[in-house]
């Protein structure tokens, strides 16, 4: 019987306390197969951390003292920007399972469908970089991260249409824009592995961002919200940072985020 399940909320809570990352992937992929598998009640009768645990290292730090990668091809650097990927692939992992522990009870169960797709989608990018990271001989937590990518998922924890609007179509958005360069630069030193990963990366994120904007716009829907003015409203009043182009509009296309949203 569905009572006797553990309970979706408590599986999305386990993973945002997991401290050390390779377990935390692990209950992350764990969650995601459950929920497939019908082994989790759609029940939503657990509160989520206001902050999801995490390892000692990385030391994390504002963004303004992050030291600046070198935009050399040394393994040095890519090292640094591999290990800067890992670090959004790892909060990433906690922003998808805080959503839907957060305000699953909101949406149809589809909606949870969706997210623990993501979430077991972040959880293996992790994998594969850190993989990558440990091929070069360094690991994640070997150099400093910022201490962000929390703080959008903080200020928008008390409304959901205010999170989609700012985690998945911005901050998501945003990796639409600059991963095809980055994939270009790994091709241009050679680091074909490295580019393989972040092709496979920056398919998957066209997918998560349409997701967001496909909620968001379910959820204007259903409360008689102009979509874009909007999606407007909240990203001048909820979010602390600037939208920053250019704008890779092919792939926002594909992610069903039309020129409107941000034009």
């Amino acid at each position: 019987m569905a009572d006797k399940l553990p309970s979706l909320a408590s599986a999305c809570r386990d993973v945002l306390l997991t401290v050390q990352p390779r377990e935390k992937l692990m209950r992350a992929r764990k969650a995601a197969r459950d929920w497939r598998l019908g082994r989790l009640a759609h029940i939503f009768d657990t509160e989520m951390p206001d902050h999801p645990a995490g390892p000692k290292k990385p030391e994390l730090v504002h963004p303004s003292k992050m030291p600046k990668r070198r935009k050399g091809g040394s393994a040095r650097g890519r090292i640094a920007m591999l290990h800067a990927i890992a670090h959004i692939e790892f909060a990433a992992i906690d922003l998808a399972f805080d959503l839907i522990g957060r305000f699953g009870a909101e949406f149809p169960r589809e909606f949870v469908d969706d997210w623990m797709g993501v979430g077991a989608d972040e959880a293996m990018h992790f994998a594969l970089v850190d993989r990558r990271l440990r091929q070069y001989g360094s690991y994640y937590g070997a150099l400093p991260a910022h201490a962000g990518l929390w703080e959008a998922a903080y200020e928008t924890r008390d409304d959901a249409l205010a999170r989609l609007a700012i985690v998945p179509m911005v901050l998501e958005a945003r990796g639409l824009d600059v991963t095809p360069s980055m994939i270009e630069r790994f091709t241009t030193y050679d680091d074909l592995p490295s580019a393989a990963i972040l092709e496979r990366i920056y398919t998957d994120e066209i997918r998560h961002v349409s997701a967001g904007t496909k909620w968001f716009e379910s959820a204007c829907r259903s409360k008689n919200l102009l979509t874009f003015e909007t999606w407007k409203s909240l990203v001048e009043g909820r979010f602390r940072g600037q939208l920053k182009g250019p704008f890779n509009d092919s792939a926002r296309s594909k992610a069903g985020l039309a020129l409107e949203y941000y034009s």
